[in-house]
């Protein structure tokens, strides 16, 4: 069997307040527990009127008190974005309260636009404020601090002067760390410090196959290379309302590309009215790699996806819009989707 594992970004529609779309992520979040899910975490982004997921810590704080079973994380923490102590003190925090549950995925793109970003990191203009992040930059030293302090103790030298850093409150176990990426540089580093790896096939459905094969050609350390992908998905009882479920989706992820305003997400009847804003090639290429369908079809696709690229996990984010009659903090085309999946791939013996 496939183990499912769910993403989550926090949509925000027309009308609907940020503490309503929380909710509706930690509705989502249960049904995914209920459902026997492996994990379910949280993705970082900023200054975006569509998303509410600015702080996967805290987020996932109150998704693992009110969740039995899954492994809660973040996919991931832009890591560029805070201190490395500060991520490794947070996610040491999470591993105390609920030991043997926490993850910490860590990215290394800015998660929103360049002066967001700007602002994220104090101001300062050097480096570390290039989205691009060239391979001579400090971010595979971050990750190696943050490997280290949640770990235990990392030595530093100030000057002339030598310290040992530690990540407090200490738990007894400790966050399991997995780097995200959608390149070849991303994988050739988890694969040289030995972490767990997971490709964003959802963002483009490229170059999915030639990273994981680095990814693991050039793994060390001990154990096996563990890795999985993440896609997009839509689910309802027909294929055709689920292409229609993905309309305000669509139209999100439209409006990026072409630099227009944010503005929260549409409803499913928002979108009908308002019409797509690409077609033809364009949205072709956007929508190739998702996964759209009923319920048999596209558990089908993640088998033939988990199959394709040799992993035994496959993380889906659904993206089902709400319609304008849905509870306002519930999507259930979201939970349809997590419920029906969870049924045809999760082995619940």
């Amino acid at each position: 069997m496939v183990q499912l594992s769910v993403l989550d970004l926090v949509p925000v529609r027309t009308g609907q307040p940020t503490g309503q779309a929380i909710n509706a992520c930690l509705n989502l979040a249960k049904v995914a527990d209920q459902s026997s899910v492996t994990r379910f975490w949280l993705a970082e982004h900023h200054n975006m009127k569509s998303v509410a997921s600015t702080s996967p810590a805290v987020l996932a704080g109150m998704i693992a008190a009110q969740t039995v079973q899954m492994r809660i994380g973040s996919g991931g923490v832009m890591l560029p974005n805070h201190a490395p102590l500060a991520v490794a003190e947070q996610f040491s925090l999470l591993e105390a309260a609920f030991p043997g549950r926490i993850d910490l995925g860590i990215g290394r793109a800015p998660g929103t636009d360049p002066v967001t970003s700007w602002a994220l990191r104090g101001g300062r203009d050097d480096e570390t404020s290039n989205s691009c992040f060239p391979e001579n930059s400090r971010f595979p030293e971050w990750v190696e601090q943050v490997t280290a302090l949640t770990m235990g103790s990392l030595p530093v030298e100030i000057g002339t002067r030598h310290f040992e850093l530690n990540a407090t409150p200490a738990p007894i176990s400790s966050p399991t760390v997995w780097l995200l990426g959608s390149s070849g540089y991303s994988a050739a580093l988890a694969a040289r410090m030995g972490l767990p790896y997971v490709y964003a096939h959802h963002f483009t459905g490229q170059g999915t196959e030639e990273a994981l094969r680095s990814y693991r050609g050039s793994h060390v350390g001990p154990g096996r290379p563990r890795t999985f992908v993440t896609v997009n998905v839509c689910v309802a009882p027909h294929a055709e309302q689920a292409w229609q479920e993905t309309l305000p989706h669509q139209n999100q992820m439209a409006r990026l590309r072409m630099g227009l305003p944010s503005r929260p997400m549409e409803t499913i009847e928002e979108a009908q009215a308002s019409g797509a804003l690409l077609s033809g090639n364009a949205l072709e290429k956007m929508t190739e790699p998702w996964l759209v369908g009923n319920p048999f079809e596209v558990a089908q696709q993640i088998f033939e996806l988990a199959d394709r690229f040799e992993v035994d996990e496959v993380m889906i984010h659904p993206i089902n819009g709400a319609h304008d009659g849905d509870p306002i903090d519930a999507n259930p085309g979201r939970e349809y989707a997590v419920r029906e999946l969870a049924s045809r791939l999760v082995d619940v013996s």
